[in-house]
């Protein structure tokens, strides 16, 4: 008999203990896999002799790889099931990322790269997919905290990142007369993702069993037929979720560059990092109540827009002031962009087809983030250098804001 969620199932402060530990994949898939990698873009690049693009095309492989990852978790879902799925990305995640410190030539840092990113969205979406479902039980026992359980989930790539912020630069500092020293920071990062792991397969294990309501039933396959149309209804929001993942991309790739570029010392750098993070963390609790309140793209639109006015501002002003508050506020935003994206399924579908709306979102995030950072790179290449391609960051999360502003809710759903 399948076990429901209750009161007694899912008390309200584990709730928030198992949603804190969840956050862990998104600390792994996104905080340490992906954006780890802006705080090794300066002296990689250095030392290995890359142009911009090249550098730009290790995130893009990264994303190639989350796009194939997204691609396959559906059916590897129904196979493996959703938790052994979440614990087995995280572990291949941390391993893959191990094996960036063993090698030098670009081919096979971009194989990494691409391996890390298929198992970062194994990890990210089923990740989300179970946030979602602790959001449902939450609601069963009387709460309505669904925007800010989702938010800790997302929120958890603030850990990742504050994490970074403060381990990479103190491991490149301890390497810096090692050939090829920014090696060790990529083993650091493994072992850090090792134990975030760690936490993740005790959340995986402490998760009630779904309701079933949120299991694929003959029931839920026959409304899924006829209702074809109910996910392409999202157009508006899946197009300007693509440009967000080439806008934003664009930011966490070749910020730490441009603040290099203007004269940025390695501790300001650590501490504009660390911020980020923090405000990453933070934002959980910020947009809740936006999340919970609105069923269209009004939240995707708001966010976007803000988006763009913190990617803008350390080209305009390279002074440290206007340089952190960029840093906070698009820490305090972005992820809840991508949480906006899982609200929205959670809104305007039935539990049943949750998985296939997140993974639909995924892949187009996935696609903007495959294009962002070699165009950005490649604009950084011209005249204008790392400004413009930011310029070009900001422009693309402007017409996000348009696009997502246009997506409305859906029918109810009986």
């Amino acid at each position: 008999m399948t076990t429901t969620f209750t009161s007694s199932t899912v008390p309200a402060q584990p709730t928030l203990r198992l949603a804190f530990a969840l956050s862990m994949g998104a600390a792994v898939s996104l905080g340490i896999t992906r954006f780890a990698y802006a705080l090794l873009l300066p002296p990689m690049r250095a030392d290995l002799g890359w142009s911009y693009a090249l550098a730009g095309g290790m995130n893009t492989a990264n994303a190639v790889g989350y796009l194939v990852g997204a691609l396959v978790t559906p059916a590897l879902m129904r196979r493996f099931g959703v938790m052994r799925l979440l614990v087995v990305g995280a572990v291949l995640a941390s391993v893959f990322m191990a094996g960036s410190g063993f090698v030098t030539d670009a081919p096979a840092l971009l194989l990494q790269r691409l391996l890390a990113g298929v198992a970062s969205a194994w990890v990210f979406v089923a990740g989300g997919l179970l946030a979602a479902r602790l959001g449902e039980a939450d609601a069963r026992t009387g709460a309505a905290r669904g925007g800010l359980l989702l938010g800790i989930y997302y929120g958890g790539t603030g850990f990742g990142i504050l994490l970074s912020a403060l381990l990479v630069p103190q491991v490149l500092r301890w390497s810096s007369d090692v050939p090829h020293g920014w090696t060790w920071a990529w083993w650091a990062l493994a072992l850090a993702s090792g134990v975030a792991t760690c936490l993740l397969g005790w959340a995986a294990r402490a998760m009630p069993d779904p309701p079933a309501a949120a299991m694929p039933s003959a029931t839920s396959a026959t409304q899924s037929a006829a209702e074809p149309g109910a996910v392409r209804q999202f157009g508006w929001a899946l197009a300007g979720y693509a440009l967000f993942g080439m806008g934003y991309i664009g930011y966490m790739t070749f910020v730490i560059a441009l603040l290099r570029e203007q004269g940025a010392s390695a501790g300001f750098v650590t501490l504009f990092y660390a911020l980020l993070g923090i405000a990453c963390v933070a934002s959980s609790r910020l947009w809740a109540g936006l999340l919970d309140r609105y069923r269209g793209g009004q939240p995707q639109a708001l966010l976007n827009g803000l988006l763009g006015v913190a990617t803008l501002l350390p080209v305009l002003s390279p002074s440290a002031p206007v340089a952190l508050a960029s840093g906070v506020l698009f820490g305090g935003v972005f992820l809840s962009v991508v949480a906006s994206t899982t609200a929205l399924v959670r809104h305007n579908l039935p539990p049943a087809r949750w998985a296939q709306g997140i993974s639909l979102f995924t892949i187009v995030f996935a696609l903007g983030q495959i294009v962002g950072p070699t165009v950005t790179g490649w604009i950084s290449d011209g005249p204008g250098g790392l400004a413009r391609g930011l310029v070009a960051s900001a422009i693309a999360l402007w017409l996000a804001a348009v696009l997502a502003s246009r997506q409305h809710a859906l029918k109810e759903i009986e």
